[in-house]
């Protein structure tokens, strides 16, 4: 399956934390007017709720993310 480049730069939430190196999670993203999930990765450990951004797109529904906040906040992958 081709990646998704609609997804990438698109926010999201972590319904399941990833464990970086340890394995993957599950993001929440805002995408094409609605939500879809996505099996996500990131090179650290984020926990679950945390916000994060979609860097690439792996195909087969799979993303790589990174922690992400809203910079003027300064809150920077904050869970809530």
């Amino acid at each position: 399956m081709a990646p998704d480049e609609a997804v990438v730069g698109c926010t999201g939430e972590l319904v399941v934390g990833t464990r970086g190196a340890g394995g993957p999670g599950e993001v929440l993203v805002r995408v094409r007017g609605g939500t879809e999930t996505f099996i996500a990765y990131s090179d650290e450990p984020l926990a679950r709720g945390a916000t994060v951004l979609v860097v690439d797109s792996l195909g087969h529904r799979q993303v790589s993310v990174m922690a992400w906040g809203d910079p003027l906040l300064g809150d920077v992958g904050g869970a809530r």
